[in-house]
């Protein structure tokens, strides 16, 4: 493989360090989980402030655009100049933001605690997936899983704690949720000290290294990096579709009670936290690119299948589907970093940017078209999302490249 330049921050070490994977992941975990109590508090807010649902939707566009577009400026900078204890840092803005929140007295202040939380996650995550590729030892699809599997767990949490804590207590008690900040803090600050290490230590490799060069041309790469961002579009839309709506779904069309459509969607969780971990050490083992054509075209059979069936086989398929197409991410992640050497956290920035504004855009489009026809139809049209896999075989093998 050709290596050309590496930076202090591109090089793994050679054995993956699980310590630092979980603790990264943990983080995750935590960061996660406040990003996700944003919608559940919302109609908190809103009695309380007497807001509008356009107001409501301010409140998400100031979120979304600081926790998701500002995500690739802060990796294309990291990349450039990395800072050791950035996280921390990014994790104090969260810290400051959740105070904030919980003692806001207007709806300005709301716009602007929400604001430094998303700027929180922006340094956050590309940075984070940085040290995941630093810690990985080579097996970088598992190193990002493990990760994500952090982001999943504290997004299936959030909503749930909310519903426990801050529904019956009111605003005041979102405060609480900065405990979880404050733990993320010093648990990121050993981190750092460890990255700080990590870059003395590829000092020297960083000086001694000669002028890197692409390894595929610049057009080859850009196509590349656009067919991977319709990918993570159509996964990410999809997610939204059963995250969203699911249960309104099945309460739909089986008459389920609420308790009992949280159980399949619950189900439907756990198999994408499984197929997170999962997918990543398989694109180490057989390659990404395979990974990225199973996880996603593999998936439409199934996705095609779901409308039609009873509800044993709408839990079933749902499961499958949790199972496959959660799996891609991770391997996406990393192809991309592996596409465009030396910018790992750019690469991280506009994934994990995309993937969060695709979501939060995804849901607010289905939710429109739900509401000018139905549910059903939802889930008719979006299961032809995974078809959109079959644009996987326009990337180039980087596997084959290497040898």
């Amino acid at each position: 493989m050709k290596t050309g330049s590496v930076t202090t921050s591109e090089a793994p070490v050679e054995q993956t360090v699980f310590l630092i994977l979980f603790a990264i992941s943990f983080s995750h975990l935590l960061n996660d989980m406040v990003q996700s109590l944003m919608p559940a508090i919302y109609p908190v807010i809103k009695d309380s402030f007497h807001l509008n649902f356009s107001q409501i939707g301010i409140i998400t566009l100031v979120f979304q655009l600081s926790a998701s577009i500002l995500q690739p400026l802060v990796g294309m900078y990291t990349d450039k100049k990395s800072h050791a204890y950035s996280l921390p840092l990014g994790m104090g803005l969260t810290l400051i933001g959740l105070l904030c929140l919980s003692q806001a007295p207007s709806y300005a202040m709301i716009l602007v605690s929400v604001m430094l939380i998303g700027m929180g996650s922006s340094i956050f995550h590309p940075e984070s997936s940085r040290v995941a590729y630093l810690a990985s030892g080579g097996r970088r699809g598992l190193a990002q899983s493990i990760f994500q599997l952090g982001g999943n767990a504290g997004s299936a949490l959030g909503p749930l704690l909310a519903a426990w804590i801050i529904v019956p207590q009111g605003q005041k008690s979102i405060s609480w949720f900065g405990i979880g900040a404050l733990l993320a803090i010093v648990i990121l600050f050993k981190v750092g000290g460890w990255y700080k290490k990590q870059m003395l230590t590829r000092l020297a490799t960083r000086k001694h290294a000669g002028t890197g060069h692409p390894e595929f041309p610049r057009k080859k790469v850009i196509f590349s990096m656009f067919i991977l961002l319709v990918l993570i579009f159509s996964k990410f839309v999809y997610l939204a579709s059963i995250s969203s709506y699911y249960t309104f779904y099945l309460i739909g069309k089986f008459h389920l009670s609420v308790q009992h459509s949280q159980y399949f969607l619950f189900m439907f969780l756990l198999a994408v936290a499984v197929g997170t971990i999962t997918g990543g050490h398989l694109g180490d083992k057989f390659g990404r690119k395979y990974i990225i054509w199973i996880s996603i075209l593999g998936a439409a059979p199934f996705t095609l299948l779901l409308p039609y069936a009873n509800l044993f086989w709408t839990g079933a398929l749902s499961v499958i589907i949790g199972l496959i197409i959660s799996s891609a991410f991770s391997a996406i992640l990393v192809y991309g970093q592996e596409l465009i050497p030396g910018k790992v956290g750019l690469v991280a920035g506009l994934f994990f940017g995309l993937a969060f504004g695709m979501g939060g855009l995804g849901s607010a489009l289905l939710g429109s078209l739900a509401d000018h026809t139905s549910i059903n139809y939802v889930f008719k049209v979006c299961a032809f999302l995974p078809l959109i896999g079959v644009l996987t075989g326009f990337l180039p093998n980087i596997e084959a490249k290497k040898k």
